[in-house]
């Protein structure tokens, strides 16, 4: 496993928040509501100790291959409780019924939100980074947490040995989201990344 830096885990938490800043003004800009997003928690974990980072329950998740200027980057999901994912198409579609099932138009607006989302966050974290970073069209999967990952372990295309955990907080209205952002990068994507971190590090020192 990676052993990270004092000053590595600061730079990730870093990228987390102006990751979260880029998507939540996205979101609000596209969506005509105000959305705050944070990341109070940023942890790198190893792969085979990622099924303690989830559970059986139900999860609404949306899935992105990493792509751009470095090949087979790796893969992002982010995962959403379902019960946070109807509060927060409730909220985004004017709906309020809360005990319901999930419809074809939520998970459209899903689709759109992770897609902001997730875009916005790589574009932010490309520019700190310099590099291109694009997501994938999304793939949205409703089922429970152990199954979505044993599903993307089966189909990854790329070496990976650690999973970077962005804990994430969404704040729509008066309502309080809670989520995952996963970012699985390959073993040369990760190395990479440790290795600009370092260098901005350096040069900022």
């Amino acid at each position: 496993m990676t052993i990270l830096t004092p000053m590595q885990v600061d730079a990730l938490n870093e990228l987390g928040n102006i990751g979260s800043s880029h998507a939540a003004n996205a979101l609000s800009a596209l969506l005509q509501h105000r959305i705050q997003m944070t990341v109070p928690a940023v942890e790198i974990v190893d792969l085979a100790d990622i099924q303690n980072y989830v559970t059986d329950d139900l999860f609404v998740t949306i899935l992105f291959e990493m792509q751009g200027e470095i090949d087979h980057a790796g893969y992002i999901i982010f995962f959403l409780p379902l019960e946070s994912a109807i509060r927060m198409t409730n909220v985004l579609l004017g709906i309020a019924e809360e005990d319901r099932e999930l419809t074809e138009m939520d998970e459209s607006t899903l689709q759109e939100v992770g897609n902001i989302m997730v875009s916005a966050f790589l574009n932010a974290s490309a520019e700190l980074l310099s590099v291109v970073m694009l997501p994938s069209p999304p793939n949205l999967v409703i089922d429970m947490g152990h199954s979505v990952i044993e599903e993307v372990l089966a189909e990854l295309a790329v070496e990976v040995n650690e999973v970077i955990i962005f804990h994430t907080i969404l704040t729509c209205d008066q309502y309080s989201i809670n989520g995952n952002l996963m970012m699985m990068p390959a073993i040369d994507t990760l190395s990479e990344i440790l290795t600009i971190m370092d260098q901005l590090l350096e040069d900022a020192a």
